[in-house]
């Protein structure tokens, strides 16, 4: 059993392409090293608050984060996400990339995208429907309405509630399980139910909102401290 501990405590656990990577090779370290099961929290009291806005504009920083978040999808070792507050934007990604989502009563997660004029793939928005239903689905992308712990095990977007201790104490207990029949059963879960189906019409439309005005607008409005004026260009 392995643990992998977000510490960016100043910044609220946020992540730059930097610690993207290190979240990518470190899960593929620990595989090597034989884990039999991966536990992925934050430090402190924010289990991870998004993306780190000095980069999140930059296609440097997108192009870290889906790899890291493909790496953990793909990873034959099970992994429960220990999230011990706020999962924001890219943080209720890496929970959702994880195969189980513990849950301490400070959770909450939330894609504030249209906050922002920003956009999340198409593989984020079916997972996050998949496990939460569509109607949280719409609720946390639409109306950018956050859920609490409380709510995510209610609609499943959550699987057992507990803190970290609570999370390590069932990663030891998974790691126990016979490891090929769970790689077996994960890869099969992910197939059956998240079939990788190509629609460029989604990928297009996904890179027309980065490239909108409106993404410089959220940015301006962001650095000048005011509310942002979206004109769906």
């Amino acid at each position: 059993m392995a643990i992998l501990r977000i510490d960016r405590h100043e910044q609220r656990n946020a992540l730059d392409t930097e610690h993207c990577e290190l979240l990518r090779d470190a899960l593929g370290d620990v595989q090597t090293a034989g884990a039999r099961a991966v536990v992925v929290t934050g430090e402190g009291s924010s289990f991870c608050a998004g993306a780190d806005f000095g980069e999140v504009y930059g296609e440097g920083f997108r192009k870290a984060l889906y790899e890291m978040l493909r790496r953990f999808t793909n990873s034959p070792v099970p992994i429960i996400a220990a999230v011990n507050g706020p999962a924001i934007g890219a943080g209720t990604q890496l929970a959702l990339a994880a195969d189980l989502r513990t849950v301490a009563p400070a959770a909450t997660f939330a894609i504030p995208t249209a906050t922002l004029g920003l956009a999340v793939d198409p593989w984020t928005i079916r997972r996050l429907a998949l496990l939460a239903g569509g109607g949280n689905a719409r609720r946390i992308l639409l109306a950018c309405e956050p859920l609490s712990a409380e709510e995510a095990l209610s609609c499943g977007l959550a699987d057992a509630a507990g803190d970290l201790d609570a999370a390590l104490e069932r990663a030891a207990r998974v790691a126990g399980l016979a490891p090929l029949t769970l790689a077996y059963s994960k890869q099969v879960l992910n197939r059956l139910q998240e079939p990788e189906i190509r629609d460029h019409t989604l990928d297009s439309l996904f890179e027309d909102v980065w490239r909108s005005a409106d993404v410089s607008e959220g940015q301006n409005a962001r650095r000048e401290r005011r509310p942002p004026r979206f004109e769906g260009r």
